[in-house]
């Protein structure tokens, strides 16, 4: 028997079960006008990085492979069967219903190419982010001041509205930002002087929340580990602000607080 074959076999597989051979800690290339909205991945070799009114495309790295301007304002994202769905509102966010004008827009995950797009009129406080599970898309967004939950909007593949759930998480600043799903939960960062992290099971039932900040993009990368987004503002000289950058951590599930940082090895 080929021992040190079998057993570089077996280092192979396991290294690809927990999910972490392919994604590290990595900044995104470049200087960016407005904030990080949300990332994901294509599960294999790259990640989307939504800037507001850019969408790009880095390898694992980092490193750019495509770059687009979009319409303002792009969230937060998910891939989905070699395309890129970004949640949209080109309206106002936060206000009472008819002020916002919500869409999904949806990309090609190779070159960014626009595809397609598609007005989402039940999502009434503005579509800030979206993810893909088990057949259906879930459409998070906005929240006026006087809300006392969330809305979660499900769509089916077409994006035929199905229903809307209700979060029973109490008020969250500007509603719901970003959302992922792994391992049998559903994952929601959202703003505040202390975000919040939230969390519910694969019904959409509340679970728990903790103080931490996902909400410039989570996106699971297997075995309970997350890359979890952080935007900087840069400042000139000056002191004024001149840009954003981004890079992403790798998170593992934490019951006590939510998600623990690991440090790079």
């Amino acid at each position: 028997m080929q021992y040190p074959l079998l057993i570089a076999f077996l280092f192979v597989g396991l290294s690809s079960a927990r999910g972490d051979d392919t994604f590290r800690p990595a900044e995104c290339e470049g200087t960016y006008p407005r904030h990080l909205q949300g990332i994901c991945t294509n599960r294999k070799d790259a990640i989307y990085w939504c800037w507001t009114d850019a969408l790009v495309k880095t390898d694992t790295q980092g490193r750019i492979l495509a770059r687009v301007p979009v319409a303002d304002h792009h969230g937060d994202l998910c891939f989905h069967d070699g395309r890129v769905y970004v949640a949209t509102n080109l309206g106002k966010f936060n206000k009472p219903e008819g002020e916002a004008d919500s869409w999904v827009y949806i990309y090609d995950g190779n070159t960014l190419t626009e595809l397609e797009k598609h007005r989402l009129p039940e999502v009434v406080h503005g579509a800030g982010g979206m993810e893909w599970h088990n057949g259906t898309f879930l459409v998070v967004g906005g929240l006026p001041p006087d809300g006392k939950e969330n809305y979660l909007y499900e769509y089916d593949e077409k994006f035929r509205f199905k229903r809307r759930h209700i979060l029973a998480s109490g008020y969250t600043l500007m509603g719901i930002q970003t959302v992922a799903f792994a391992d049998g939960a559903w994952w929601f960062g959202c703003y505040g002087n202390r975000p919040v992290l939230l969390r519910s099971d694969e019904k959409l039932q509340f679970s728990n929340k903790w103080e931490f900040n996902a909400s410039v993009g989570l996106a699971p990368i297997g075995n309970g580990r997350f890359l979890i987004a952080q935007n900087t503002s840069i400042n000139g000289d000056d002191g004024k602000a001149i840009g954003n950058r981004a890079s992403v951590v790798i998170a593992r599930v934490d019951e006590k607080d939510g998600f623990v940082i690991e440090k790079p090895q």
